[in-house]
């Protein structure tokens, strides 16, 4: 092509961000038009997931909570679009080098999108090569129209001011507002086609029932309180802490889960045949290691699945075994000690269903990993297409690198959800609940303190069974002016809840949950 040279940075840096945006809204429509085809934002975003410094994960979980992936795809796509409008810039300055430095730099960012798309076992590798070279077809299309464009504008502003009106001027601006409306457009659509994708459950299959349910919910399991945490959590409210910008969409007619490792049988399972065993049911408790003293990244469901010790004792477990690593479809790893399952109540599931319903997609269809007592970083794989019998000493799991604990056993915590933080309420009578979880062991006892006064017990709901959280409840007797509240557990064993505050790394938080009211 002819070096154009546009005086303006600030036309050559509006050709480039439209470029770059007109092709990743392309890339993305194409993503959510054709399965199999790379999402370049998803993709680059998963890499920068992948290749995380140690500590990033809990410094953007505290900062941003569930909001992380959101913004990390925005950051992402926002990136791109400032990087672009930096090439077109280059592109600008009217030699031949530059321009070829541009789309250089243009193809350097499809590259690295193209390589990260190579590392997703879901991405069809010829139409990753296809959206890569669209994608460059598409910059060098409008990058080269608009500086023509505006070059032409420019020469008109230096020339005679006879011509009336500037059709130069408006020749450019409205190619740059529908090649923009047209990035928007595209790039929105195929953002929401992959979102409806990954969230559509018309194919899944119902498991069968269970051959043991769980037993009835006790009665007084749940307190009626407005704002408290419901005891079962519904599915579309349950957290989700993972590693996945777009929630994976595996075909159970071709999933396969195989046990391998130290066993002495190796075994392979289909969707099918996992479903042809026994199914069994159980409320579990789970947290995710980042969870902040007080936060809301823990839930309790119904679990239903088949049973791990099942499926091990038909492996045959060698004796050197001391770690079982559960890993995704994408190779994510979480390892936990065989001895933890020595305990004939603590049963670990393969779950395929939750509250009833088929697994949803981004709790871990077609199955998961469910570990009564653990975080969910060291035994909650989602997506679960392998099991490795292995030893403590010769592997580390994905998080154990990035200076997370190998052991993690789930601290008692427990939480207050009304009145909530900062709340103004009349004097008397006034109910603070929430809920406490110490899974595995239960809770026994919690405490309601009101500034530097006395412990006052709670009521406790029913508990299920000692791998589900409980509801707790204190009438308080509230005077007027501001006050401090804290709440503490007490788990099964008579252990009491740690009062020391620390940060969620590298094994948990620890600390009294406490927020300030003012009663009027």
């Amino acid at each position: 092509m002819r070096a154009m040279h546009v005086r303006s940075w600030v036309l050559a840096a509006a050709a480039g961000l439209l470029a770059g945006g007109v092709a990743l809204g392309v890339a993305e429509l194409v993503a959510g038009l054709v399965p199999g085809a790379p999402s370049p934002v998803s993709e680059i975003g998963a890499l920068l997931i992948a290749y995380q410094p140690r500590g990033a994960e809990q410094v953007v979980v505290s900062l941003l909570g569930k909001a992380d992936k959101p913004v990390l795809t925005i950051a992402v796509a926002l990136g791109g679009l400032l990087l672009s409008a930096g090439l077109g810039v280059v592109a600008g300055a009217g030699t031949p080098i530059r321009w070829a430095a541009a789309l250089t730099g243009f193809g350097a960012l499809g590259l690295l999108a193209l390589v990260a798309a190579f590392r997703d076992p879901l991405v069809d590798p010829l139409l990753a090569v296809g959206v890569f070279a669209l994608s460059l077809g598409v910059t060098w299309w409008v990058l080269s129209r608009l500086l023509r464009l505006a070059v032409a504008l420019e020469d008109r502003r230096k020339g005679p001011a006879a011509e009336m009106p500037d059709w130069s001027r408006r020749r450019f601006i409205g190619n740059s507002l529908g090649l923009g409306l047209a990035a928007l457009a595209s790039g929105a659509v195929g953002r929401t086609l992959l979102e409806v994708r990954a969230h559509e459950a018309a194919s899944i299959e119902t498991p069968p029932a269970p051959v043991e349910t769980a037993p009835p919910l006790p009665a007084g399991s749940s307190l009626d309180v407005p704002g408290i945490t419901p005891l079962v959590v519904p599915n579309a409210d349950f957290y989700r802490i993972d590693t996945q910008l777009l929630t994976p969409r595996l075909d159970a007619a071709s999933w396969k889960l195989t046990v391998t490792g130290m066993v002495d049988h190796p075994l392979t399972f289909t969707y099918a045949q996992l479903l042809a065993m026994p199914l069994h049911e159980e409320y579990i408790t789970i947290q995710c290691v980042s969870n902040e003293v007080g936060g809301d990244l823990v839930g309790n469901a119904l679990w239903r699945g088949v049973r791990l010790r099942d499926v091990l004792d038909k492996a045959g477990v060698q004796p050197g075994a001391t770690q079982i690593v559960g890993r995704s479809f994408d190779g994510w790893t979480a390892g936990f000690p065989t001895a933890w399952l020595a305990e004939s109540d603590r049963e670990a599931l393969i779950a395929v269903a939750m509250n009833g319903q088929p697994l949803p997609p981004a709790h871990g269809y077609p199955a998961r990993l469910m570990v009564p007592g653990l975080y969910g970083y060291v035994s909650a794989t989602k997506w679960l297409t392998n099991i490795q019998l292995t030893t403590l000493d010769s592997f580390d799991a994905y998080w154990v690198p990035l200076g997370w604990s190998k052991l993690g056993p789930i601290k008692t915590a427990s939480r207050i959800d009304v009145p909530t933080v900062g709340a103004n309420m009349k004097a008397g009578t006034v109910t603070v609940a929430g809920v406490a979880w110490a899974p595995d062991r239960g809770i026994s006892n919690v405490e309601l303190q009101v500034d530097d006064g006395a412990w006052q017990p709670a009521r406790l709901s029913t508990p299920i069974s000692r791998t589900t959280w409980v509801q707790w409840l204190v009438r308080w007797q509230a005077s007027g002016g501001n006050h401090r509240l804290r709440v503490r557990a007490t788990d099964g064993a008579g252990q009491l809840q740690i009062e020391e505050p620390h940060e969620p790394a590298p094994n948990g938080a620890t600390g009294y949950h406490t927020i300030g009211v003012t009663v009027a």
